[in-house]
């Protein structure tokens, strides 16, 4: 999560995502890049690679970590938690998210999901440490994700990065909501078996666009990446 004129970024983090539930206990790894890195609906770093590792038990239980370059150092993330359910299904975690070169301080949330057939709805309460100076917030989001087409999220900030880092900004000056939609599609490719991605972002309060990009940095945003997932042990 990045700070910029005191304006925290969560990171595109896979950790933020949710771990889905497996039958078998399964060890997996990924790796990939994205052409900006966007979390949560504020801009992060352009030019981004990652890689992350993955545990899930046949009990639910999951455990990761997921590093990925911000430019000024490296992002490292590490969670756990349970998660479930088939149609109906459930998380509950824990994320640390811990930097190097100053890039930005810890943060450290818990997480909670649920979710029916295509409808996920996850919250996030953490701390921040703030170089000194703490933080409290939550984030909201609500995603809709076909089994066809593309997916669609509605993100929403709260707590003190609401009112007193969030707002103002460089973009908005006084006030604001922290709300970001995002409209994204992916696409699995057999040979070479990899994933490939485009998503549309928009916030008309959160600085999506580059920071030192002058006039272009703005409201929106298209994103490409491309990710590799393999198994380890089989």
């Amino acid at each position: 999560m990045k700070t910029k004129i005191l304006v925290p970024a969560l990171v595109l983090s896979a950790a933020a995502a949710v771990v889905p539930a497996t039958s078998m206990a399964e060890t997996s790894a990924n790796i990939g890049y994205v052409s900006e890195y966007i979390f949560r609906g504020i801009f992060q770093e352009s030019s981004s690679a990652y890689a992350g590792l993955d545990y899930a038990a046949d009990s639910g239980f999951y455990l990761g970590t997921w590093g990925a370059d911000v430019g000024t150092g490296l992002e490292t993330d590490l969670y756990f938690g349970f998660a479930g359910g088939d149609n109906f299904t459930y998380k509950i975690g824990y994320t640390g998210y811990f930097y190097t070169d100053d890039f930005d301080d810890t943060y450290q949330e818990v997480n909670l999901g649920i979710g029916y057939g295509i409808f996920a709805l996850d919250v996030a309460i953490g701390e921040w440490d703030g170089f000194g100076t703490s933080q409290s917030y939550d984030f909201t989001s609500i995603t809709i994700s076909p089994e066809k087409g593309p997916y669609y999220k509605v993100g929403m900030w709260g707590g003190d990065f609401e009112s007193n880092v969030l707002f103002p900004n460089p973009k908005t000056g006084p006030g604001g909501s922290g709300d970001y939609f995002e409209l994204g599609y992916s696409y699995s490719l057999e040979e070479p078996a990899v994933d490939l991605s485009v998503a549309f972002i928009y916030s008309p309060d959160l600085v999506v666009g580059d920071w030192d990009d002058g006039e272009t940095s703005g409201d929106s945003a298209i994103v490409f990446g491309i990710k590799k997932s393999f198994s380890i042990g089989e």
